[in-house]
């Protein structure tokens, strides 16, 4: 009987995590999706057959959770994150503490791979928290796990991403658009298509053990490019006005008083840093992907911000 791999995703109910499992499945493998809540994943067994995708419950702060979702695991991708704290969810927390504690499992239970979703930006001199405690959770990772896959993604896009789906609907109720910081910073948004099936690259190659990948688009773009985007895809129009520094880490700070910020001081301060591939980094090139242009993409989701959603005549 041939031997059906068994991967243990955290974070999998997320965004990019939902790409990963469906990608996983469609290849054979058994998912089992690490959770705090199983019944918020259970939509997920329908990505594969039947019992091939499983929730289980795990607390990536609680080691006895995250040894029991790995436990028997051939491989373990780590996809927790968070863009803004909230409680007992800190940057420290999530971000720079839990990939050692996930690497340091996986190295006690035998685990094969371990794959950890990290960030473009990732820098322990960043000012934003984000950047440090991102690069404390790669360090973290390979120090427990040396044979740790680090994959660095720019700014992900997709059906349900935050980033595109926010600017496209405050054009939609808002006549101006922000540009933070004169809108001159440079981002290489990636497809989240492209992300999972890195993952499924690294995992078929056994050189990409302990390296780092740096994932990009095909295009980069200054921020205000992307609003272009945006407003070019939605058919809407907005103004767009540059927005000093100062500025807007004084909104953020109010926006951050919210259940859920729009915009946190921490995010205005990646927001001035360019979030693109460094030079000479291994990238898709290295993994045999060639990643999908933004704009083959967001048409698709996009389309119900237009004033007559898809159903405009000047487009069809």
């Amino acid at each position: 009987m041939t031997h059906q791999p068994l991967a243990t995703v955290f974070g999998g109910s997320g965004f990019i995590g939902r790409y990963v499992v469906r990608a996983l499945a469609a290849q054979g493998w058994r998912v089992r999706v690490a959770v705090r809540r199983p019944n918020t994943a259970y939509t997920l067994r329908s990505l594969g057959q039947v019992g091939q995708v499983e929730p289980v419950q795990a607390n990536i702060r609680d080691d006895a959770s995250v040894a029991r979702a790995v436990a028997g695991a051939d491989a373990v991708i780590n996809l927790v994150g968070i863009l803004y704290a909230s409680g007992a969810q800190s940057f420290e927390n999530i971000q720079a503490q839990a990939p050692a504690c996930i690497a340091g499992a996986c190295k006690k239970a035998g685990v094969k791979r371990f794959i950890h979703i990290s960030a473009i930006g990732a820098d322990m001199e960043s000012p934003a928290k984000y950047g440090t405690t991102k690069a404390l959770g790669e360090a973290g990772a390979l120090a427990a796990f040396e044979a740790t896959t680090i994959l660095r993604p720019s700014i992900v896009f997709g059906t349900e991403d935050g980033f595109f789906n926010l600017f496209a609907s405050l054009a939609r109720f808002s006549p101006v658009l922000p540009l933070i910081g004169g809108g001159n910073t440079k981002f290489q948004p990636v497809y989240v298509g492209d992300v999972a099936q890195a993952v499924l690259a690294t995992l078929a190659q056994d050189q990409t053990r302990g390296k780092t990948y740096e994932l990009g688009g095909p295009r980069i773009y200054s921020f205000r490019e992307l609003m272009e985007l945006v407003l070019a895809v939605t058919g809407l129009h907005c103004w767009l006005v540059p927005v000093p520094g100062a500025i807007a880490m004084a909104q953020a700070f109010f926006l951050g008083l919210l259940p859920k910020p729009l915009l946190t001081m921490d995010q205005v301060k990646l927001l001035g840093i360019d979030n693109v591939v460094a030079p000479g980094a291994a990238g898709f090139d290295a993994l045999g992907i060639s990643p999908t242009p933004a704009e083959s993409i967001l048409p698709s989701y996009l389309k119900r911000y237009r004033r007559t959603g898809e159903y405009d005549p000047k487009r069809a």
